[in-house]
C-alpha cells in the first residue's frame, strides 16, 4: 500500500505540472496583451512597454513559463490587476464560501441518493421503484440553473422563507446568517448531484443482489437485510466511490452558475468576474486551484477505493510480483 501511494502521490504531482503548463498555453491563447489590462486607452508606447515589463510579457516564453511555474508551486498568484490585493488571499476568502456550499450538498446528496438508490434496486418490480428510476433520469436532465430560479421563486419570493440571494457580510462569524443563506443553493445542487447518484447506487445495489457471495449468505441462514448490510454495502461502495469523487469534482467545477444564480461570492463568481475585466491573476489562481482540489478529490478517491477493497490491494502487489 505504501509503495501505491508514494506511486500515486509522483502521479498526482505530474498531474499538477501538465495542468500548470495547459493552464500557461491557455492563458497566453487568449487575444491581447495581459498588459493592457493596466493600461488605459490611448496610452503611449512607453507606458505600455512599462506594464508589459510589470507583467512580465516582454520576456521570452520559455522564461515566462519557468517563472509562472515557480510562483504557482509558492502559491504566489500575484496581485489582482484591478483591486491590487493578492489574489491568494481573496481566493482564500471565495473558498470559505465555495468549499462550504460544496460540502454540505454532497453530504445531502449521498443522504438522499443511498437509500433511494438501493431502493430503486431492491423494489425494481414496484411502482415506487420504477417511479424512483424514472425521477432520477428527470433530474440529470433539468439544468442546475433552472432548478434554483424554482426554488427562489417558490421559497424565497412567495413563501420567504430563505433569502433569494448573497451572503451575509460577517462571514462565517454569523453561522447561523451564512447557513441560512447557503440552504437554497444546497438543495439546488444536491438535487442535481442526487439526481445522477441514485442511478449508480441503483446499478451497483442490483450488481450486488446478483452476486454468488450473497446467495450464499442467504443460504447459509443469513437474512436479506443482514445479507445486504454485512456482504454487499462494502463491495458496492467500491464502483459508487470512484463515483462520488467525480461528482464531487464537478460540482467544485460547476459552482459558478449556482452561485451565479444566487449571488455569492465564491470562486466561480471571481472567475466570471476576473474574466470580464480580463484581471489575469484572478482568473489564473481560480483556475489552478480549481484544477488543484480536482486532482487532489480523484487521489483521496483512488486510496479510498484501495483501502475498502482488499481485491485492489492484492491485484497491486500480484502485479508488482
Amino acid at each position: 500500500m505504501l509503495a501505491y501511494l508514494i506511486r500515486r502521490s509522483v502521479i498526482l504531482v505530474l498531474s499538477v505540472l501538465i495542468a500548470a503548463a495547459v493552464l500557461f498555453l491557455l492563458l497566453r491563447l487568449l487575444p491581447g496583451d495581459p498588459a493592457n489590462a493596466l493600461v488605459s486607452v490611448g496610452a503611449d508606447p512607453e507606458q505600455i512597454e512599462a506594464a508589459r515589463r510589470q507583467v512580465g510579457s516582454d520576456l521570452p516564453v520559455s522564461e515566462q513559463f519557468v517563472r509562472f511555474v515557480s510562483s504557482l508551486a509558492r502559491f504566489d498568484f500575484g496581485n489582482s490587476f484591478i483591486s491590487g490585493a493578492p489574489v491568494l488571499a481573496e481566493i482564500g476568502k471565495r473558498l470559505t464560501v465555495t468549499v462550504p456550499l460544496t460540502l454540505l450538498a454532497f453530504v445531502l446528496a449521498i443522504v438522499i441518493a443511498l437509500p433511494l438508490g438501493i431502493i430503486a434496486a431492491v423494489k425494481q418490480d414496484r411502482w415506487y421503484g420504477v417511479l424512483l428510476s424514472v425521477v432520477s433520469q428527470l433530474g440529470i436532465a433539468v439544468p442546475v440553473f433552472w432548478i434554483g430560479i424554482l426554488l427562489v421563486a417558490v421559497f424565497a419570493v412567495n413563501l420567504r422563507l430563505f433569502p433569494s440571494g448573497g451572503f451575509t457580510s460577517r462571514g462565517w462569524t454569523n453561522a447561523p446568517a451564512a447557513f441560512h443563506a447557503l440552504v437554497l443553493p444546497v438543495i439546488t445542487i444536491a438535487l442535481v448531484m442526487s439526481s445522477s447518484l441514485i442511478r449508480y447506487v441503483r446499478s451497483a445495489t442490483q450488481d450486488v443482489l446478483g452476486s454468488d457471495y450473497l446467495r450464499t449468505a442467504r443460504a447459509l441462514g443469513s437474512g436479506f437485510s443482514e445479507a445486504l448490510i454485512r456482504h454487499g454495502i462494502r463491495n458496492g461502495a467500491v464502483p459508487v466511490i470512484s463515483i462520488l469523487g467525480i461528482e464531487l469534482a464537478s460540482t467544485l467545477l460547476g459552482a459558478v452558475v449556482v452561485e451565479r444564480v444566487f449571488s455569492l461570492p465564491g470562486l466561480g463568481s471571481m472567475l466570471l468576474l476576473g474574466i470580464e475585466q480580463r484581471d489575469y491573476p484572478n482568473v489564473q489562481g481560480v483556475l489552478f486551484v480549481s484544477t488543484l482540489l480536482v486532482l487532489l478529490v480523484g487521489f483521496a478517491a483512488d486510496i479510498a477505493q484501495r483501502l475498502i477493497d482488499p481485491r485492489l490491494r492484492a491485484r497491486a502487489t500480484g502485479a508488482k510480483a
